[in-house]
C-alpha cells in the first residue's frame, strides 16, 4: 500500500460526481487487495473515510493520514459496533479464502450475519458489497455459492444493500492475474480439461474500483444487484492464449479428458505465487459460467471498461515499473493477528542464535541492502537452500517462497517476503520478519544495525519458540546450516550496500 497519487487514481474520468453531503464511509477489508485501491479514490474525491483493519493501525495511519483507522474483527459484535458508529455507508469487502475450502464458507456467513446486525443497531444507511458472478440455477462452486450466500445474509437486514457481482478481476497484484500470468511464463505445455472452455467475463481492477465509487454516487443503485464485467466474454483457454501472445511466449495447448480439479489446483499452486488454499477456492469455480446477464450498470454509470488485453498490459506495466500498490498477499491470515509478536513475548524465545559483522559503511546504505532481500533478488547466497525450503513448504500446502515480494524498491510493515512477513521495521535500524511457512513452532528473523565505536555492527538473529519435541528436533537439525547461511548473508548484505 502506498500513498495516493494522481498517476494511480482510477476515477479521474468517472462520469459520476462526489456527494459532499455524504457522511463518514467505512471500508472493511481495508488491508486487502480491493480495499487498498478503493481508499485513495474515496479520499481523493473528498470523502471522510474510516478504515477497518485487524492489524497494526499505525501502519495504515501512516499510509493514509487523512483517514481514521479502527481495529475490528468482523466476527466480534462489540468491535463492529464501534467501527460502525457514526457511519453513513459501508463497503463490505470481507472474505476468508485463506481459510481454505473447508473453513471460509462458515466464517464468511458468520461475519456477514454479525455485520448485518451491527449495521442495523448503529443506524447504517447503506452497504455496498462486492460479490461474485454465478448462475444460481446451476450447481456452483463453494466459493461462488458463498459469495451469493453472503449477499443474501446481508439482505436480511433493514439496511439497503447494493451488490456488485464480478467474475475474474485482472490487475497487478490480483490472485487471478498472478495465477494465469505465471502459468504462461513457466509452462511450455498446458493441458486443457473441459472446464477450461467455460465462459468468463473478466474485469480490470480499475473498472471494479470505478463501479464501487460510482454506485456510492448514484443513489438509485441502493437495493440493486448489479453485474459488472469487461467488454469480452472469453474462455479460460482464450485468456491463457492472449497472455502468451502478449508475452511472445510459445506454448503448446493439449486437450485432456482428465479433469480432477483438486489435483490441478495442487499442481497450479506449485507453479504460481498463490498458495493452495486460495488457488483451490478460485479454480473450483472454473466449472461455472460467469458472465454478465444484466447490463443495467452500463446505463447507471456509463464508461467504457478496459478490454482483457488492455487490463493485462497495464498490469504487466505496473509490475515492470515496480509500482504494484496492493496485492492479494496484503490480506494476511487471521493466525498472523492472533499469534504473539516477538516484542510482546514475556521472555525471549528459548532457541536463538546470532551472527554479526563489523562494518564502516553507513547505516542507511546497510539498511537499504537488507531491504532488498528475497523475491527475484534472492537471498544473495545459498539461494538454492532458501528455494528448497520454500519448495518443501509448498509441497506441504504452505505458502512457499514463490510469493516473492509486492515491490522491490520499497518495504513496509505487513509486506510479504517469500515465506516471511514484515512484523516490524525501523528505518536504518531494524527489520523483523515473521515466518509464515509450516513449522513446529514460531520463528522470526531479525536484522539489526548497532552503532559501535568507529563503525557499525550488522547483526542477523534467528529466533524460534516451541514446546514440542518435534520443534526442538527441527531447531537442532537446522542449526548447523545457520552458520553458513547467515554468516554469508550478512557478508553479502555488507558487500552490496
Amino acid at each position: 500500500m502506498e500513498p495516493k497519487n494522481h498517476q494511480t487514481l482510477y476515477c479521474l474520468d468517472l462520469p459520476t460526481s462526489p456527494l459532499p453531503e455524504t457522511g463518514k464511509i467505512l471500508v472493511t477489508g481495508a488491508s486487502g487487495y480491493v480495499g487498498g485501491r478503493l481508499i485513495p479514490e474515496l479520499l481523493a474525491r473528498g470523502y471522510r473515510v474510516r478504515l477497518m483493519v485487524r492489524g497494526t493501525p499505525e501502519v495504515y495511519q501512516r499510509v493514509w493520514p487523512e483517514s481514521e483507522v479502527v481495529v475490528a474483527d468482523a466476527s466480534r459484535p462489540k468491535q463492529l459496533a464501534a467501527a460502525l458508529q457514526d457511519i453513513d455507508a459501508a463497503y463490505y469487502l470481507i472474505h476468508s479464502l485463506r481459510l481454505g475450502p473447508h473453513g471460509f464458507r462458515r466464517a464468511d456467513i458468520n461475519a456477514a450475519n454479525t455485520f448485518r446486525q451491527a449495521a442495523e443497531e448503529t443506524g447504517l444507511k447503506r452497504i455496498i458489497y462486492l460479490g461474485g458472478l454465478g448462475d444460481i440455477r446451476n450447481p456452483l462452486s463453494l466459493h461462488l455459492r458463498s459469495r451469493i450466500e453472503v449477499a443474501n445474509e446481508l439482505k436480511k437486514g433493514a439496511v439497503p444493500l447494493t451488490v456488485l457481482r464480478a467474475a475474474v478481476i485482472i490487475g497487478s497484484g490480483s490472485a487471478s492475474y498472478e495465477i494465469i500470468q505465471h502459468l504462461v511464463q513457466k509452462l511450455p505445455v498446458i493441458f486443457l480439461p473441459w472446464w477450461m472452455k467455460s465462459r468468463c467475463q473478466p474485469i480490470a481492477i480499475r473498472d471494479v474500483i470505478k463501479y464501487l465509487v460510482g454506485v456510492l454516487e448514484v443513489p438509485e443503485t441502493q437495493g440493486m444487484d448489479l453485474d459488472i464485467g469487461g467488454p469480452e466474454i472469453l474462455t479460460y483457454e482464450q485468456m491463457l492464449r492472449i497472455i502468451a501472445e502478449l508475452l511472445n511466449k510459445k506454448i503448446y495447448f493439449f486437450p485432456t479428458f482428465f479433469s480432477y480439479v483438486r489435483l490441478y489446483c495442487y499442481l497450479v499452486s506449485l507453479f504460481t505465487p498463490v498458495p493452495h488454499q486460495i488457488t483451490q477456492c478460485l479454480m473450483e469455480g472454473l466449472k461455472n459460467e460467469v458472465v454478465v446477464h444484466d447490463q443495467a450498470i452500463r446505463t447507471l454509470i456509463p464508461f467504457e471498461p478496459l478490454s482483457f488485453p488492455e487490463a493485462i498490459a497495464r498490469a504487466q506495466s505496473w509490475e515492470e515499473q515496480d509500482q504494484v500498490t496492493t496485492r492479494w498477499s496484503d490480506a494476511y491470515p487471521s493466525a498472523h493477528v492472533r499469534a504473539p509478536k516477538l516484542d510482546h513475548l514475556k521472555a525471549t524465545p528459548s532457541y536463538q542464535s546470532s551472527y554479526s559483522l563489523l562494518t564502516y559503511k553507513n547505516a542507511s546504505s546497510l539498511f537499504q541492502s537488507i531491504c532488498r532481500i528475497g523475491g527475484k533478488e534472492g537471498w544473495f547466497h545459498y539461494n538454492w537452500m532458501w528455494r528448497l525450503r520454500g519448495m518443501v513448504d509448498r509441497l506441504l500446502l504452505g505458502v512457499g517462497s514463490s510469493r516473492g515480494r509486492k515491490r522491490y524498491s520499497q518495504l513496509h510493515i505487513n509486506d510479504v517476503i517469500d515465506f516471511w512477513r514484515v512484523e516490524d521495521l525501523v528505518p536504518d535500524q531494524r527489520l523483523l520478519l515473521r515466518a509464515e511457512m509450516k513449522l513446529p513452532g514460531q520463528a522470526w528473523l531479525e536484522f539489526h544495525i548497532e552503532e559501535e565505536k568507529g563503525g557499525r555492527r550488522l547483526i542477523v538473529s534467528p529466533y524460534f519458540e516451541t514446546r514440542t519435541f518435534l520443534g526442538k528436533l527441527y531447531w537442532y537439525v537446522f542449526l548447523p546450516f545457520h552458520h553458513f547461511i547467515f554468516k554469508k548473508l550478512i557478508v553479502e548484505i555488507e558487500k552490496r550496500s
